[in-house]
């Protein structure tokens, strides 16, 4: 079982140089990973665990509710991510968060950690037409309320949203219902498991998907390796839709299934490694 790990961490280690060193060029989008992806790793290794992300290539992290030792000093966050050559692409809130008690809060602490981009993460109102209507209004106003404080507003989809038919779907009421510079963070994975198409919904709304989350997944009832480039999804028509149309500006991998017996950042590294040889054969933009 030794010798088993230790190959393990060794063909870890081989990848994040691999991976780093084919990673040098400028990107466009620029490329990140939701800290979800890696949500077990940060709670034992937080400042560890970016450091290796970082060694992986990626340019920026967004978080998803855990900051190890800088719960309280977004200051000290926003130092220690210069330090590692990373940015922040954004975080994931849910809507309480940003009620008028937690407001004042919650926006000073993102302003000073350097993220000026909020993404809700889910909200069950948007499984009903009835909710995702309501749930419209709501992020609408805080919108504009978070306009006011030079931050933008998002909502990140799961399946729920994008049943039904084309333009009739949850995501459609609920891009329609909000304001131009609302942003609508695909998850391509949760399309797909939908058994809708990705590229569709990008050119349904120019310039909104303004991050986008990366994610291998196939249709539901369906099975495969659940690894970028391992998959059926057709990344480089994504990522020309997402340059062309979608105003993105960062492409942000997120892993939620890691198989194969693979761990966390090592199914990340992999997902990386699909993506940089995608971006490998398109032209650099």
């Amino acid at each position: 079982m030794k010798v088993f790990n230790a190959h393990k961490r060794n063909a870890l280690a081989l990848c994040f140089a691999l991976t780093a060193a084919s990673s040098q060029a400028a990107t466009s989008p620029m490329l990140g990973v939701q800290l979800w992806s890696v949500k077990d790793e940060i709670k034992q290794d937080f400042e560890g665990t970016l450091d290796k992300l970082a060694k992986l290539g990626f340019q920026g992290v967004e978080f998803a509710g855990e900051f190890g030792k800088y719960k309280a000093d977004p200051a000290g966050l926003r130092a220690f991510l210069r330090k590692k050559g990373l940015q922040c692409a954004g975080a994931h809130t849910r809507v309480d968060q940003l009620n008028a008690a937690n407001f004042k809060a919650t926006t000073d602490f993102y302003k000073t950690l350097g993220c000026n981009r909020l993404i809700i993460a889910m909200d069950n109102r948007a499984a009903s037409k009835e909710g995702s209507a309501e749930l419209a209004k709501e992020l609408s106003a805080l919108s504009a309320k978070l306009g006011e404080q030079g931050m933008k507003l998002g909502y990140h989809n799961h399946e729920a949203e994008m049943l039904g038919d084309k333009g009739q779907t949850n995501w459609d009421l609920l891009a329609n219902n909000t304001p131009k510079d609302f942003i609508l963070q695909q998850d391509v994975g949760w399309t797909t498991y939908a058994g809708k198409d990705p590229i569709a919904f990008v050119n349904a709304y120019p310039g909104r998907t303004v991050t986008t989350h990366y994610k291998a997944k196939f249709v539901k009832g369906t099975e495969g390796t659940s690894i970028i480039g391992q998959d059926k999804t057709d990344w480089t028509g994504l990522t020309k839709a997402v340059r062309s149309v979608g105003g993105t500006e960062w492409i942000i991998v997120e892993q939620e299934e890691y198989p194969n017996g693979m761990g966390q950042l090592e199914s990340v590294a992999a997902s990386m490694r699909g993506l940089q040889a995608v971006l490998a054969k398109m032209p650099v933009p």
